[in-house]
């Protein structure tokens, strides 16, 4: 079951103010798996839902950012399929990194919702105005989030979250183009 910390008409005030979602990537829009071949080239696996998510969610007209401390040629041709510009990789210190994309958009805290996994996402789990991580993550982090989705990193997470958002904001119907009723 999905534990929410935060009250239903908080989860929905605060969704009205998200203008960016940032996510970390292993372990989040993958299972956190490493694979790699004889010749040292990386292979990930992304969840397509969790692709649309996004799609959606950019429809809606929040922006979406990556930020995470690997680097992987996958992860920009991921985001560039996904449309995502603002791809940081190789980052170790992440709040760093966010408050340049704050600053880059003029937006606060309020209007980033953030998804992470482990302990070097706690940071901003903390600071981001919504907050959540995958039923797999890191115990310690799952203290620091406002909510803790019913599906794992690299299976759904994701869309989980967008989908939240999205109806939460009342933002469904321009990016799904369905009607709830």
């Amino acid at each position: 079951m999905k534990t929410i910390k935060q009250t239903k008409k908080t989860i929905i005030e605060k969704s009205k103010k998200i203008k960016l979602l940032i996510l970390d990537v292993d372990g989040v829009m993958t299972d956190g798996s490493i694979i790699l071949d004889n010749e040292g080239n990386e292979f990930k696996s992304f969840h397509v839902r969790d692709g649309h998510g996004i799609k959606m969610i950019g429809k809606a007209g929040i922006k979406t950012g990556l930020i995470t401390g690997r680097r992987s040629k996958v992860v920009d041709i991921r985001a560039k399929e996904l449309g995502i510009t603002d791809v940081f990789q190789k980052v170790y210190k992440k709040s760093e990194v966010y408050k340049k994309i704050l600053k880059k958009y003029n937006y606060k805290d309020e209007n980033v919702a953030f998804m992470g996994d482990d302990i070097v996402d706690i940071e901003l789990l903390k600071r981001a105005g919504l907050s959540a991580v995958p039923a797999d993550a890191d115990e310690e982090a799952k203290k620091h989030a406002d909510m803790v989705m019913n599906t794992d990193g690299g299976r759904g997470a994701v869309r989980e979250f967008t989908d939240l958002i999205l109806k939460s904001a009342g933002l469904w119907q321009k990016a799904s183009g369905e009607s709830l009723v």
